[in-house]
């Protein structure tokens, strides 16, 4: 087929269970592939990893020469930003969740991490096959972001459907009407927004150590973000929070189960389970793709990308790309050499990777023993909608 189609065969739905195929072809005619549509996609590592370091290409969406100035562009958060507003507000909403003012604060969330871990395990149902997803993937990481932000337990379930409806409108779409789309994640961005800054406001003046408490509770004019900011780096954090680690853990058990035997070295050697880890975010990414656009023409390896064009830089092939990774189509829980794109890279590298590490560490862990003699009741699984954030909606499994 012809390479100009390549976006529009990864993104079709058909497609999502193993889309790896199609990023050997977009590797084999790239680097650089133009697409029908205008726009180019990039699927080597080395031209990954150079673009997401060029200060030339933008990740604002405002720098699209097909970016109008409607009220569904309003409000981007500091991910759809450049340097310095960029560098100005993730520092502000660094400050009390890692280094190097908390450097605490995550590893801190281990041992309740463990718990929520084990509590989920003695709930696993008994009557019918465990979903992955719904019985683990989905708790764990939303219990978690919910402790650290301080969203009460009884309000969690009311984040689903506005995580689904902003994680639906951020999903690329080439030739594809997303009216509806976009009008749905912005009425879900407003009432997430509108709950977060609430719950923000009752913690002023009464600190109670959560993020929001801390953020609103920041003692030095200059260093609080403006309400606006304040809930758009919360709904930030929310979403992103759990809907890569659900990808993330989710995955990892599909994988071990496709691969009986390194899950059985794993249990016999829960020491790899950190370079397992690593590998599942190389082999199995919760994030394939991130869009960009240069602010200037710009020329990568021969090829003029104009001012203005839509890049999608397909990270998850360039972490299967055979120039930079030995048999990089191989599941390796040992790997060494693994400097993968899963939490992508330069100044936009996800500043929550720590967590998802853990709480991936922690779901695998305690999953393993099971996993061993587990089977999957539908191989492949149902997938999600979503192409840039990959994963199955459910993961139906029997012990």
């Amino acid at each position: 087929m012809a390479s100009d189609t390549l976006l529009a065969r990864i993104t079709d739905y058909a497609n999502r269970p193993h889309p790896y195929p199609l990023y050997a072809e977009l590797r084999e005619a790239g680097p650089v592939v133009r697409q029908e549509d205008g726009g180019f996609l990039v699927g080597g590592y080395h031209h990954i990893a150079a673009l997401l370091h060029d200060p030339r290409m933008s990740a604002d969406e405002r720098a699209l020469r097909s970016w109008s100035p409607s009220g569904e562009h309003r409000d981007p958060s500091f991910l759809r930003l450049d340097d310095p507003e960029h560098h100005r507000q993730r520092t502000l909403a660094m400050r009390p969740f890692g280094p190097p003012h908390s450097p605490g604060r995550v590893d801190a969330m281990r041992g309740e991490i463990a718990r929520i871990t084990e509590d989920l395990m003695a709930s696993l149902p008994a009557d019918r096959p465990v979903d992955i997803v719904d019985d683990v993937a989905y708790p764990l990481p939303v219990t978690v972001i919910c402790r650290l932000l301080g969203v009460p337990h009884e309000d969690e379930p009311l984040f689903r459907s506005w995580s689904d409806a902003l994680v639906a409108a951020a999903d690329v779409r080439p030739d594809q009407d997303t009216a509806e789309l976009d009008r749905a994640g912005a009425e879900a961005g407003a009432a997430l927004k509108e709950y977060l800054l609430d719950l923000a406001g009752q913690r002023r003046g009464r600190p109670t150590g959560d993020l929001l408490s801390d953020f609103v509770n920041e003692p030095d004019p200059a260093l609080r973000l403006t309400p606006e900011e304040l809930g758009v780096t919360a709904t930030l954090l929310l979403i992103a929070g759990h809907e890569t680690t659900v990808n993330l853990i989710t995955n990892g058990v599909l994988t071990l189960l496709r691969h009986p035997e390194q899950a059985e070295r794993l249990r016999r050697d829960p020491a790899l389970l950190p370079r397992a880890v690593e590998e599942l975010l190389r082999y199995e990414p919760p994030v394939h793709m991130r869009e960009r656009a240069p602010l200037v023409d710009i020329e990568v390896a021969g090829t003029t990308i104009p001012r203005g064009a839509p890049v999608v830089l397909v990270l998850a092939s360039g972490s299967r790309d055979p120039r930079r990774f030995h048999e990089p189509d191989r599941f390796d829980p040992a790997r060494s050499d693994n400097e993968h794109l899963g939490f992508g890279s330069g100044v936009h590298l996800c500043y929550g990777a720590p967590l998802a590490r853990i709480e991936a560490e922690a779901a695998l862990g305690a999953l393993l023993p099971r996993l061993v003699t587990a089977h999957l009741v539908e191989d492949p699984p149902p997938y999600r909608q979503n192409a840039m954030l990959r994963g199955p909606r459910h993961l139906p499994v029997r012990w």
